[in-house]
């Protein structure tokens, strides 16, 4: 072992461990942090989709008066989960930064660390949250122009902050779980292109779950997106309501995301194989 690497880990040792665990975290958030900062092209192109959702979508099918929507305007309804469908569709890809490190030789560097592998994993999960709140911000501009009638209570917009950091996480981390398996860039660009779409349309996010098949709804009630839909509707429009309840909307996913969380730990190291 190296004197820097000694002298890393005599660091860490005399550091306490709930404090060290969150440092950790935060270093391997900021790495990938940096990297957007340098490079953010891909998160403004990542916002043209719910842009043309919200913009065309939206309105078209507001004029059909097809969906039962409880009482809300269609775009209303919407708005929430184009809000979801764009954390997912940034959060699904996050995977592949895992392996273009592993094939520049930087992943071994984080694996010799002193930090645990949660710390990895979670850094990780911390730091797609950034281009979430990014995509929110979007999201709620759009919506605004487009006349949503949006609740904009403190109480409300930290809910809908805390849901939409929650769910980046929940699929950044099953982006690496996938990353881990598949093992290159091609056969993960296939499976994140088969993965969204599904995910996506076995959801409430455009249509309610009343209206849904029985196979179809049996599928919606265990995908994680329809709780972040459901949430992300009781707290971002003025008169939605949550199915299954705000407090089972965040016990859920927060059950989802420690279960990857455990998975995605267990597998990190055997990207290298």
């Amino acid at each position: 072992m190296s004197n820097e690497l000694a002298a890393s880990h005599a660091a860490w040792s005399e550091t306490p461990r709930p404090l060290a665990f969150l440092l950790q975290m935060s270093a391997v958030a900021e790495a990938d942090i940096r990297k957007l900062i340098h490079d953010p092209v891909e998160l403004f192109t990542r916002m043209i989709q719910p842009g043309l959702w919200l913009v065309v979508f939206g309105p078209v099918f507001s004029r059909t008066r097809a969906i039962p929507t409880g009482g809300l305007r269609y775009l209303d309804f919407i708005t929430p989960g184009i809000l979801a469908q764009s954390v997912l569709f940034g959060a699904i890809f996050y995977g592949i930064s895992l392996i273009w490190e592993r094939d520049l030789g930087i992943l071994q560097k984080f694996l010799v660390s002193p930090a645990p592998r949660t710390a990895l994993v979670g850094g990780r999960a911390i730091s797609s949250t950034i281009r979430s709140l990014a995509q929110t911000i979007f999201v709620y501009v759009v919506a605004l122009l487009l006349g949503v009638n949006l609740r904009f209570q403190w109480l409300a917009i930290g809910g809908v902050l805390l849901a939409v950091m929650l769910g980046s996480a929940i699929f950044s981390t099953f982006s690496l779980i996938a990353a881990c398996i598949v093992k290159s860039r091609e056969r993960f660009m296939g499976i994140g292109q088969v993965l969204t779409m599904p995910l996506f349309f076995a959801s409430n996010a455009i249509y309610p779950l009343s209206m849904m098949p029985s196979w179809l709804h049996a599928l919606a009630v265990v995908n994680p997106l329809s709780y972040q839909v459901d949430l992300l509707r009781a707290l971002m429009v003025n008169g939605g309501q949550s199915v299954f309840g705000i407090g089972w909307d965040f016990g859920a996913q927060i059950l989802i995301f420690a279960g990857l969380i455990a998975i995605a730990t267990r597998l990190y190291p055997t990207i290298l194989n």
